[in-house]
C-alpha cells in the first residue's frame, strides 16, 4: 500500500510539472533556458542571439521559445560531447550542434571535432555537415572531410564545391545533373555557410536551414542541443 501510495504521488508530481511547462510564458522559458546556459557554461550569446533574430524576424515568442529550449539541450549535449583538454570554442559549439541537428551522429561529430586542427576544426565540422545535407551520408561525408584536412585549408574550403562537381563519383555522393555537378555542389570555395568571413561576426550561423524550421526562429513565419 505504502509502495501504490509513492508511486500515485510521483505521478502527480510528473504529471503537475508537464502542466507547469505548459502553461508557463514563453519569456520563462527563455529566461529559464539562458539560466540553464549560464550554469553549464554555454555562452549564452548562442541563445541571445536566435531570440533577437527571431523577434526581429517577427516569429511569435512561443516559437522562439520551443526553439531556444531545443537549441540549448543540443549545445549543451555537444559541449559533453567535445569535452577535453581542448575543448570546444563559440563556433565549435554553434557548428556542432548544427551537425546533430542535421542527423550527424555523436560519433562522427567527435570523430571530426578530435581529429582537426583546432584552429580548423569549426570549418572542418561545419564542410561535414553542409555535405551531409547536399546527400552524403555522414561516414561519406567524414571521410572527405579527413581527406581535406591532409591536402590544406584550401582543399578544405574547396571541398563543398568539389564534392558537388563529382556528383555521383563519389562514394555515396548526390546524384550529380547533366553537367556532372552534384545537387550539393556550388560555383566556388569559401568557408561553409555556419562559418564567418573574415571580418564578420565570431559567431557562425545554422547552415543551409530550412525556410521556416522551428530550429531558425529567424526565417519563416511565425532554437535554436
Amino acid at each position: 500500500m505504502k509502495i501504490a501510495l509513492t508511486a500515485a504521488i510521483a505521478v502527480w508530481l510528473a504529471c503537475g510539472s508537464a502542466a507547469f511547462a505548459q502553461v508557463q510564458p514563453p519569456q520563462d522559458r527563455i529566461n529559464t533556458a539562458l539560466a540553464r546556459a549560464r550554469q553549464v557554461g554555454i555562452p549564452v550569446t548562442l541563445l541571445e542571439s536566435k531570440v533577437a533574430e527571431g523577434k526581429a524576424k517577427g516569429i511569435s515568442l512561443e516559437r522562439i521559445a520551443a526553439a531556444i529550449e531545443r537549441r540549448e539541450t543540443t549545445l549543451e549535449h555537444v559541449s559533453q560531447l567535445m569535452k577535453g583538454p581542448q575543448g570546444p570554442d563559440v563556433a565549435d559549439l554553434s557548428v556542432a550542434a548544427d551537425a546533430i541537428d542535421a542527423g550527424v551522429s555523436d560519433a562522427v561529430v567527435k570523430d571530426i571535432a578530435d581529429s582537426a586542427p583546432r584552429d580548423r576544426r569549426a570549418v572542418a565540422i561545419a564542410t561535414l555537415t553542409d555535405l551531409v545535407k547536399a546527400g552524403h551520408v555522414p561516414e561519406a561525408a567524414l571521410a572527405r572531410v579527413k581527406e581535406a584536412l591532409k591536402r590544406g585549408p584550401e582543399a578544405l574550403l574547396n571541398l563543398p564545391a568539389e564534392a558537388g562537381q563529382r556528383g555521383n563519383g563519389g562514394t555515396n555522393g548526390p546524384q550529380g545533373n547533366a553537367n556532372g555537378r552534384g545537387n550539393g555542389g556550388g560555383n566556388g570555395g569559401g568557408p561553409p555557410a555556419s562559418v564567418p568571413a573574415p571580418g564578420q561576426s565570431t559567431e557562425p550561423s545554422k547552415p543551409n536551414k530550412a525556410a521556416g524550421s522551428p530550429d531558425n526562429p529567424g526565417r519563416g513565419n511565425a532554437n535554436g542541443r
